[in-house]
């Protein structure tokens, strides 16, 4: 992934299990950036466990929790790495939010590509 000095955040974006908080920990550390995972962010906000969330609220609940937290990030726009949840990117407005504020890292097999 190429940074340009326009960058302000970094997304990675991929399934369940693709390496996103292994990876997003390692580049913040690299960038010397903050590093956030946003399912562990709603746990921590929320008090209780997205197993919690997705049984009381759904999944509806739990994306607007999530949807919720990306426009907050996305509205820093500086030095701030974000492991994503693997659906964060099924609701357009969380996908405008990234877009707008930094790049974006797909992972998990699929092709690479910066906003």
């Amino acid at each position: 992934m190429r940074f340009q000095q326009e960058t302000r955040n970094v997304y990675l974006v991929g399934l369940m299990g693709a390496g996103k908080t292994t990876v997003g920990k390692a580049l913040a550390k690299r960038l010397g950036y903050r590093f956030v995972d946003s399912d562990h962010e709603v746990e921590l906000r929320t008090g209780v466990s997205l197993a919690t969330i997705f049984e009381i609220e759904g999944e509806d609940g739990f994306r607007r929790r999530e949807a919720q937290l990306i426009t907050e990030l996305a509205g820093l726009k500086r030095h701030v790495v974000v492991a994503t949840g693997g659906g964060s990117v099924l609701r357009p407005e969380n996908r405008l939010a990234l877009r707008s504020s930094g790049a974006f890292e797909r992972h998990g097999g699929l092709s690479r590509r910066a906003a």
